[in-house]
């Protein structure tokens, strides 16, 4: 980035010196925090930085993938608003979209999702880590766990800068999520694993090694296969979140993209990020019945409580995904029948969307409000919610880390810290500690 007008330049004036600083102002809104290391008390200080908790305010990269205006309740993949991609695209065009920049022809898709599909067998001896966890173990546990693995079958991913070694290592992560996820919940199920067919598409192969029971064919309906489709496209990518933030931390070492991704897992995984909509389902459990909804706003108002599903970090309005969801939840139950904590999600959106004291809060239902309702429709355990969650996101990780990998700007990642420990002092023996 570079200042393209002389006079987009911050002055600056340290009232403790009295000295007057000029920093470039970059793209209309962004300063760079190396730039304020020029202002100091005297020669030998470290020079001034920023202070940002969560990263609230700050920029850390560049980026051509995911656009997220927030305040307008926008969310584009390379440009294309998401509400058109769930209408008119499947994921697996989306994934070749946000890997490569632009929709693929019919040829290039053809050649994509064959690629895909040739790589979603996985090594017989990732059988045995499974085998090794116990029965109640949790889903995402076992994912982390058999993703990491997958780098000592792999050791020429460790050769990150050549573009044909990423680009394998990329459409194997991506081929074989899915497997990985349903021999996880089969493991969990104690029933025996079910292989790829690779005569399905993406979703239906996933939900036939989830759900088929013994030698006969399983036929997902075509409403509940386009609706998963939907929310993978959904979930893809959103932006510098929480796990691609630590993404592209982890992969800016040089280590392999399964590693990484491990990483991001191990990130998504907490019940702010990931886990949120399973936080939203056990919520909707715990209220049991639209009767109890006043008291429990009641308690959220009075801080003793959370409303799961609403709010985000990013967005101001509602977000454009859980519009999405919302419609994509009538064609689901009207195959599996309506899921019965609906009518409480509905009340709950109802109450927010009115009272003042939520609509100041910007308390919006977000993309975790609605999905686990479907995915609870179509028979998914809640264990399961973060790894649905994790199966579309690979595509999201792997792009930005990629773009992350060809970033010239792109060092590894080293956040300073603002010291308040004790000062330098002297060791004292045990005998003498009193």
């Amino acid at each position: 980035m570079s200042a393209t007008d002389p006079r987009d330049t911050l002055t600056i004036t340290d009232n403790r010196t009295g000295r007057r600083y000029e920093v470039d102002v970059l793209d209309g809104d962004v300063v760079r925090a190396i730039d304020l290391r020029q202002i100091r008390v005297n020669d030998g200080d470290f020079g001034m930085m920023t202070y940002d908790p969560g990263f609230t305010n700050t920029a850390f990269t560049t980026s051509r993938i995911t656009d997220v205006k927030g305040g307008q309740g926008v969310l584009e993949y390379r440009g294309y608003p998401i509400e058109q991609l769930a209408e008119k695209s499947t994921f697996l065009e989306v994934c070749s979209l946000i890997l490569d920049g632009e929709l693929p022809t019919r040829t290039e898709l053809d050649d994509f999702v064959g690629r895909v599909t040739r790589h979603t067998y996985v090594h017989n001896n990732l059988l045995t880590i499974l085998q090794g966890f116990r029965y109640d173990a949790h889903a995402m546990g076992m994912m982390i766990s058999t993703v990491a693995a997958l780098s000592t079958f792999y050791p020429e991913a460790k050769r990150v800068d050549d573009p044909e070694v990423r680009r394998a290592q990329i459409v194997r992560l991506i081929a074989k999520m899915p497997t990985l996820a349903a021999f996880a919940y089969r493991h969990h199920k104690g029933l025996p694993y079910v292989y790829p067919d690779n005569g399905l598409s993406y979703a239906e192969n996933f939900l036939n090694m989830l759900f088929r029971i013994g030698g006969g064919d399983y036929t997902p309906p075509p409403a509940l296969t386009r609706a998963l489709d939907i929310l993978f496209i959904l979930h893809a990518d959103h932006e510098q979140n929480c796990s691609t933030t630590a993404m592209r931390v982890i992969g800016s070492s040089r280590v392999d993209p399964f590693s990484a991704i491990a990483g991001a897992m191990a990130a998504l995984y907490g019940p702010l990020h990931g886990g949120a909509n399973e936080a939203v389902l056990r919520m909707l459990v715990e209220i049991g019945s639209t009767d109890n909804i006043p008291a429990f706003m009641e308690s959220v108002r009075r801080g003793e409580r959370r409303l799961m599903g609403f709010g985000h970090r990013v967005y101001k309005a509602y977000d454009p995904r859980a519009t999405i969801i919302k419609r994509a939840a009538d064609d689901v139950f009207a195959v599996t029948g309506r899921n019965p904590l609906l009518d409480i999600a509905l009340e709950l959106e109802k109450v927010a969307l009115q009272e003042e004291y939520f609509v100041k809060r910007n308390l919006y239902p977000n993309v975790d409000f609605y999905s686990g309702l479907i995915y609870q429709a179509m028979g998914f355990p809640v264990e399961l919610f973060p790894v649905l969650f994790a199966i579309p996101r690979t595509v999201g990780w792997l792009a930005q880390w990629e773009e992350m990998i060809q970033d010239r700007e792109q060092k590894i990642a080293r956040p300073r810290q603002v010291f308040r420990g004790s000062p330098r002092r002297d060791f004292v023996g045990i005998d003498e500690r009193g």
